[in-house]
């Protein structure tokens, strides 16, 4: 194993959707399933032993569900955490993004989205096209969501002007590489203003940056 490969650990109760993802992941030379968990109290301590650099997380277990989970491991900052659903929007989706995921997948996604998302989240990228990002704004306005913790004014007003760029472009849902040429900054540069974005707003992922720029009206 080098240290370019990308350590993923697998959590969902139905062995066989593990093995389904083992299998998928494995065709990529640059990932390495370090661990499986069967419910969401194991991926923590999966997740707090091996040091994964992506969970893929089930949203529903028995036990310790993947909401809770998720939220243990990215508070923690063990991991980047994409969930698993069957259903597009899956009412759980909402409380699985506001405890810190990274994104969602589909459990029915092609080998090459799987490879593709990981790849992204491991990047600092996360998993959400613009198209399902402005869905998910959308959904979260209509259904008069918010993120668990969304940030007093001072928190928006520490922002400098390009910071402020930042969590904008967050909120259309742009990628480092995307935010890299629409500022004129090098893929490096934009990485450190998301992070530092997401550090000043309290946001784990940006998803939740997302969100507070929707509601503060940047995006």
């Amino acid at each position: 194993m080098t240290d370019q490969q990308i350590r993923v650990l697998l959590a969902d109760d139905h062995a066989a959707i593990r093995a389904g993802m083992r299998l998928m992941l494995e065709q990529a030379p640059d990932i390495v399933v370090v661990g499986e968990a069967a419910d969401g109290a194991v991926a923590v301590r999966q997740a707090t032993a091996l040091r994964p650099d992506v969970v893929l997380m089930d949203i529903r277990m028995p036990g310790t569900d993947g909401i809770s989970a998720t939220r243990a491991i990215t508070t923690a900052g063990l991991a980047d955490v994409l969930i698993l659903t069957t259903f597009d929007f899956d009412d759980y989706l909402f409380g699985a993004l506001r405890a810190g995921a990274a994104g969602f997948l589909l459990k029915s996604v092609e080998p090459v989205a799987l490879i593709d998302a990981v790849r992204r989240v491991a990047a600092g990228d996360g998993f959400l096209a613009p198209e399902v990002t402005r869905r998910l704004l959308a959904a979260f306005v209509s259904a008069g969501s918010a993120p668990a913790a969304a940030p007093a004014s001072p928190a928006l007003d520490s922002l400098t002007d390009r910071e402020r760029d930042v969590l904008a472009a967050l909120g259309r849902g742009l990628s480092n590489a995307d935010l890299a040429a629409e500022l004129a900054i090098t893929e490096a540069t934009a990485k450190t203003h998301v992070s530092r974005v997401l550090a000043k707003l309290g946001c784990s992922s940006r998803v939740q940056a997302a969100i507070l720029a929707k509601e503060a009206g940047l995006a």
